[in-house]
Formats: structure tokens, sequence, C-alpha cells
């Protein structure tokens, strides 16, 4: 049997215990494996293999392993409330200034003034939503796309 194929064989292996454990150790060492397999696939011989094997194993221990752990470990964050009105769009009910204006997000109506208090967004226009203050919506009008 050739060596490569013993190492898809160890990989292999290895993958399955990883899906028992869930310690992604075994995953990291099945990469390994590979990384050996591709060795004797060049036709290069067992100390090569094991050298690359050994070393591929240790790399990706002490530094992929923290790296997924962390990224296994971390809250999504989930925005509810008025946060989660950030960055949505919104359609201009009445003439937004900087006293006055209503908007749509979503199936609401809120108060609104322009995030940029100089500007006047007239009705029927869309915008993004920049921030809440209060019960407020501060809005802006969406960029115009390239003229053809």
């Amino acid at each position: 049997m050739d060596a490569w194929v013993v190492w898809l064989i160890v990989a292999m292996a290895l993958g399955i215990a990883e899906l028992l454990s869930l310690t992604l150790y075994l995953a990291l060492v099945s990469a390994a494996a590979i990384v050996a397999m591709l060795v004797a696939a060049l036709g290069l011989g067992a100390a090569f293999q094991f050298v690359a094997f050994a070393v591929s194993a240790v790399l990706l221990i002490v530094f992929v392993r923290p790296l997924a752990q962390h990224a296994l470990r971390k809250v999504p964050v989930m925005r509810s409330g008025t946060a989660a009105l950030v960055g949505r769009e919104a359609l201009v009910l009445s003439e937004v200034s900087r006293h006055t204006g209503r908007v749509r997000i979503g199936g609401e109506e809120w108060t609104a003034r322009p995030y940029d208090s100089s500007l006047v967004i007239p009705a029927g226009a869309t915008v993004d939503v920049f921030a809440i203050e209060g019960a407020t919506a501060l809005v802006h009008p969406q960029e115009e796309p390239w003229a053809n």
C-alpha cells in the first residue's frame, strides 16, 4: 500500500474521532496527516513525512487552535430595540428638517430630523437611519447611484 494512502486513512480516522470528541485537537492532527500525505504523494521518504506531520501538527495546535477557540467562544452581537433600527432604510413621509419630519422605518412611523442639521429632506425620499435619540430617528439621504 502506498504511503499516501496510509496517511489518508490516518487523516480520515482522526477526522471521525474528532467528530466524537469535538476538541479541535484531532481535527488539527488530521490536517497534519493530510500534509504528510501530500509529502508522501510527492515521493519523499518516510523521514520527511514524519517531520512534516510533526511540524505541521505542532504549528497547527500552537497557532490555529487558540484562534479557532476564540472564534467559537465569541458571542454573536444581537441588536434589539432601537439599536436594531440603526442602519436600516426608511421612507420620508413628511419633509424632514431641523425641527420637523416623519419617516417610516419598517412598519412604524418615527419622528425624524436630519443627521446633518443643515439638510432638508423632501417627502418620498429614501434615507438611512444613522442613530436613534429618544423617539427621534436621525436620518441621512441615500447617495445617488452613479449617473450613466
